[in-house]
């Protein structure tokens, strides 16, 4: 296979959470790595080389990570993409959360030894295994009863005493053990439910992404003389909170297909960070009046091999009533060396949340502003996708600006 095409299928895959398989040969890539390297030297390579550079800092979190076998949670077929900073599929339709994204989360609850956690989602039970070393008690819910059930089993075989396994619908929260010191939620409601506000304790720490389907905020609640004082972290994507939160869904009837929100980075939100976009690694906003578009353009910059440089956008997708789209964007593109390619990449979901289709497109250098644009075909049974800028782990430099995606009718 052609090593740059080679390169891009992977660190979409990496950056998508997907398992990708182009005749097998991304797997084969990651599962050669893989195996060079024992599982304990490739968590601390993720701690040292992906969680520390990207801001965790909290070292008892980061101990936590280094010991949690997050390969134990996944299929063994997944073992050589545990340590990646990448979701992993677990089944019906659920994943295993990016270890940036658990590791961020568990410290923003700043959690003492003393503290009884109540976990929303389940899921693989990895989270509430990091948690479990951190705190006294973790009571922790899964709808998905096959999910549920795996989790449990996984949780005692490896001696998590202290975590409490419930299978039901997390809304409602778990009120016979309540009040809870602090409360995570690892799926989104549009929301935050009213039976985990009340079961937060006095002093006590929620953490939960809100919005939409494709457009969420993880939010930090702390609860003071009985009220809830909302902090706003960063852009994210979690898959939905089903069960009664399905039932109170309002925003994704507003959502326009194939729409890129905010694709001029003229929206910012908390540390100047672009609003509606999600995972930014190795990104600013850059002031500048000869933007193509605004006042300001978004900077990707990179300059060590294999570093993440990227940003992501969920996006709603209608294949029944469009099946093409035209993408286009603004491109500013100096990678280093110069035959070197930065890549934009969409991965299709059905609604299943399984990968149905992916196109890749490469961006090759470019000194000044060019206009990059490309027609996509939409695969019958999508229902949202994930679109990618990304530097590829190469070296360099990349401005964007401009980003648009309209259906062809």
């Amino acid at each position: 296979m052609n090593a740059i095409l080679l390169r891009m299928i992977f660190f979409a895959s990496w950056l998508l959470g997907t398992t990708l398989t182009y005749g097998q040969s991304s797997h084969f890539t990651l599962e050669v790595q893989a195996r060079k390297r024992s599982f304990e030297d490739l968590r601390n390579e993720l701690v040292d080389d992906v969680l520390i550079p990207s801001g965790i800092q909290d070292r008892r979190v980061l101990q936590a990570m280094r010991q949690t076998a997050r390969h134990l949670f996944v299929a063994p077929q997944q073992h050589s993409l545990a340590y990646f900073d990448m979701a992993v599929p677990i089944g019906n339709g659920q994943t295993i959360s990016p270890p940036y994204i658990v590791a961020y989360m568990t410290e923003q609850l700043k959690l003492k030894a003393t503290d009884r956690v109540l976990e929303i989602g389940t899921g693989s039970g990895y989270q509430a295994a990091i948690l479990s070393p951190l705190v006294k008690e973790v009571y922790t819910i899964e709808i998905v009863p096959e999910l549920g059930k795996q989790a449990k089993q996984t949780l005692q075989e490896l001696d998590y005493p202290n975590v409490h396994c419930r299978i039901g619908d997390g809304y409602q929260g778990w009120p016979e053990h309540a009040p809870f010191d602090r409360i995570i939620v690892t799926c989104s409601p549009e929301s935050i439910p009213q039976p985990l506000a009340d079961q937060l304790a006095e002093g006590g720490t929620l953490i939960i992404p809100v919005g939409s389907r494709v457009g969420q905020t993880l939010v930090r609640f702390t609860k003071t003389n009985g009220k809830l004082h909302r902090q706003e972290l960063q852009g994210t994507f979690f898959v939905p909170m089903t069960g009664q939160a399905e039932s109170q869904r309002t925003l994704d009837a507003n959502l326009e297909p194939l729409t890129i929100r905010n694709g001029s980075f003229e929206q910012l939100a908390k540390d100047n960070v672009p609003a509606e976009w999600y995972y930014l690694r190795q990104s600013q906003i850059v002031q500048d009046e000869t933007a193509p578009h605004g006042q300001q353009f978004l900077r990707l910059k990179n300059q060590t091999d294999n570093r993440i440089a990227q940003l992501l956008q969920a996006i709603q997708v209608d294949s029944f009533t469009v099946q093409e789209a035209r993408l286009s964007l603004m491109v500013r593109s100096q990678p280093q060396p110069a035959d070197q390619t930065f890549g934009v990449f969409i991965e299709f979901y059905d609604r299943q949340r399984e990968p149905c289709g992916q196109t890749v497109l490469p961006i090759h250098q470019t000194e000044e502003w060019k206009s990059f644009d490309s027609q996509l075909v939409i695969p019958a049974p999508a229902n949202f996708a994930v679109l990618g800028i990304s530097l590829l782990g190469n070296k360099g430099t990349l401005d964007v600006d401009q980003v648009q995606l309209a259906p062809i009718r």
